[in-house]
């Protein structure tokens, strides 16, 4: 199983539109063929942007999503990164995916400058499982 930080960005992508690589990351999720590292933190994110009324997705289906990712995914608990970032609520991405060694799936590679283990949806998908 290949194990991966997902920005929310991918997410909110994946569950707008059902074609295209984000959609794909969110089927591999529920397919169990990826597992989703994360903290508590990220998964507050998760629920609090999924569940912004602009996106339209219901509280089930944001429910169903971060509660798959909780249960089959993996809890990391890392040290604080002193790295800049340009927003600095992603550094708990850049956090546990080096405590997990795992690359950070994201749409915004400009977010992550200078950090090794990042992936656009579309390069992850093709490194295939």
């Amino acid at each position: 199983m290949t194990r991966a930080v997902i920005d929310t960005n991918v997410l909110v992508s994946g569950l707008l539109t059902s074609h295209g690589n984000c959609a794909v990351v969110i089927e591999m999720i529920q397919g169990g063929q990826v597992s989703v590292c994360y903290d508590m933190r990220i998964l507050e994110e998760y629920r609090e942007v999924l569940l912004r009324p602009e996106f339209g997705f219901s509280k089930t289906q944001v429910n169903d999503l971060v509660d798959l990712i909780r249960l089959t995914g993996e809890e990391v608990i890392a040290p604080r990164s002193s790295q800049d970032l340009p927003d600095e609520d992603d550094r708990m991405f850049v956090e546990v995916a080096r405590k997990a060694n795992a690359p950070i799936v994201t749409g915004n590679m400009k977010h992550f400058p200078e950090v090794d283990q990042v992936q656009t949806p579309a390069q992850f998908v093709s490194h295939g499982i």
